[in-house]
């Protein structure tokens, strides 16, 4: 379990990014498997997730996961949409206490915020895709729909590291076009070859929407073998499906 500093200052919120520790799933999937989407047991990954409620303090029922595809969608949770079974989405955000809005990643940047004024929480996967696509321009966007005051903390959680994320040209053209700036987020290690920053990227988006209050639990899922699931590591050694580590946040009631 692993903890935003500047997060834990709130009395009033709950949170904690999980590692893979502490589950009841076997094999490639050992052992905090909560990826409903993975081929893993749903007997072991539904007891995974009573866990992870149980450690931060909610109903099972309470805890709301994603059906997370890459996209730049947001949905605000509210009392009327509480009942869907699905949120097809890559972002969340709610003012309601005693529910707890959760990411899945495996490589992925998992984010949570903390809007101290107007008591308000969201939790992003942000993907290269997702965060390319503007998921957390979006985001942001949400919460000042609520109030326009706001002042959000940002914890970015563990995620692939730059050594271990290479991408090709192409990847590396997109974002060039996006900006010639995204240049600096970016180191070439041969011809056609090059190794992405997708942590400072997804800092600077949060900057860019004016979030200064932004700390970051600085650990490479790739290499934390013991610690994380990992989609490229697990591409690496030819297994054929991966776990899925789980980041929370919530509402005190």
């Amino acid at each position: 379990m692993f903890f935003s500093k500047n997060l834990n200052k709130f009395k009033n919120i709950n949170h904690c990014f999980f590692s893979k520790k502490n589950g009841f799933s076997k094999g490639i999937y050992e052992s905090l498997n909560c990826g409903p989407g993975s081929k893993d047991s749903k007997n072991f990954v539904d007891k995974n997730l009573e866990y992870v409620a149980k450690a931060i303090n909610v109903d099972r029922k309470n805890l709301i996961l994603m059906n997370q595809t890459h996209s730049n969608r947001v949905i605000l949770i509210n009392k009327k949409n509480l009942i869907s079974e699905k949120f097809n989405s890559d972002a969340l955000v709610t003012n309601l206490k005693g529910f707890a809005l959760a990411v899945l990643t495996a490589d992925c940047v998992p984010i949570l915020l903390y809007d101290e004024i107007n008591k308000i929480i969201g939790c992003i996967h942000a993907g290269w895709k997702g965060a390319f696509s503007g998921v957390i321009e979006n985001t942001l966007e949400k919460f000042r729909e609520i109030n326009k005051s706001c002042k959000v903390n940002a914890a970015i959680g563990p995620c692939i590291g730059t050594e271990s994320y290479e991408v090709d040209e192409v990847f590396y053209k997109n974002f060039l076009h996006e900006s010639k700036e995204n240049q600096k987020f970016f180191s070439q290690i041969e011809d056609f070859k090059f190794l992405f920053d997708l942590r400072a990227y997804v800092s600077k988006k949060l900057k860019l929407q004016g979030v200064s209050l932004i700390d970051s639990v600085n650990i490479n899922t790739f290499k934390d073998k013991d610690n994380f699931f990992s989609y490229r590591r697990s591409q690496k050694l030819g297994e054929i499906d991966y776990g899925r580590c789980i980041s929370t946040i919530c509402l005190k009631t």
